[in-house]
């Protein structure tokens, strides 16, 4: 039987905030109850989001609650030799095409009014080159099924719910998806413990790790902390960072968020806390959400 592997995988564009400690330490719980590793990467492909603190603050804010990592962590950046070899491959076999829809193109495809719009294919059969063009993964008609470990059985129908992807940027830059999929691999992961803002991911990522004969890891899904406005916590919305003061309280905040049994002192030290936490931890206690990817 396999060593479980599982991992945290912020960008360093602010501090971590209570949404990130939900998955961080859904993620972190599910590892050790197993007796196993916790990784960490950094997803730092894109320059233009990277805050230049960000990194060491989110290493410092992990310390602070007790959530400590194996091995060096795996950097997005290092590894563009990788991501490169695979995109390679998929041109090999006619997985992917050329894209020079404009931002204003795909806005007004975004307009549309669908729960979440899809490519509707304009530069699919063009066989455009690579000047000034993005890449992006040809989406089969396809039925993908995957049971994921809080909300069960989940599908989409590719082309229709999911449509074809970027994986490479007009700039070079390369996709989270594309970088997701291959680091999965690289680091040997095998359950992977995130945010159901992800699920859209999951189904992408499989897809390229089926098309590169990679293997897919177990997949579980965590609620979303929702703001006041309905929105979740995010960077982007001005998601307040955790406070070191905090620690303890942010901890047993995090575990009564994820229906877990709670501590006897919820002010007791931070690794007095996880102990508790990693002894008692259950998926099956996780709040289940109703999901367009359900399976019907």
């Amino acid at each position: 039987m396999k060593q479980y592997i599982g991992r945290f995988a912020p960008t360093p564009s602010g501090p971590l905030h209570f949404g990130s400690l939900i998955a961080a330490l859904g993620s972190y719980l599910a590892a050790r109850s197993a007796s196993g590793q916790w990784l960490l990467r950094i997803d730092d492909l894109d320059a233009s989001r990277i805050v230049p603190v960000a990194e060491s603050t989110i290493y410092t804010q992990l310390e602070q609650h007790g959530l400590h990592w194996d091995e060096r962590p795996y950097k997005q950046s290092e590894h563009l030799d990788e991501y490169a070899h695979a995109i390679d491959l998929l041109k090999k076999t006619d997985a992917v095409f050329y894209c020079r829809c404009t931002k204003a193109q795909l806005k007004r495809q975004r307009d549309l009014p669908t729960e979440e719009p899809v490519y509707i294919g304009t530069c699919r059969n063009l066989a455009l080159d690579s000047q000034e063009s993005a890449l992006r993964m040809r989406v089969p008609d396809q039925l993908l099924t995957f049971n994921d470990q809080v909300l069960g059985s989940l599908r989409a129908q590719l082309a229709t719910d999911i449509g074809d992807f970027v994986i490479q940027r007009k700039d070079g830059i390369i996709g989270y998806q594309l970088a997701c999929a291959i680091d999965e691999n690289a680091m040997g992961i095998t359950d992977v413990v995130r945010g159901a803002d992800l699920i859209s991911s999951t189904f992408r990522q499989i897809k390229l790790m089926d098309a590169l004969g990679l293997s897919v890891p177990a997949y579980a899904h965590l609620p979303l902390k929702l703001d006041e406005n309905g929105r979740k916590l995010s960077k982007q919305n001005h998601a307040e960072p955790l406070k070191a003061n905090h620690a303890s309280r942010n901890i047993s905040e995090a575990l009564k968020f994820l229906h877990q049994r709670l501590p006897e002192d919820p002010r007791a030290p931070v690794e007095e806390l996880l102990d508790q936490a990693i002894s008692r931890w259950s998926l099956d206690s996780v709040r289940k959400a109703s999901h367009p990817f359900s399976d019907r």
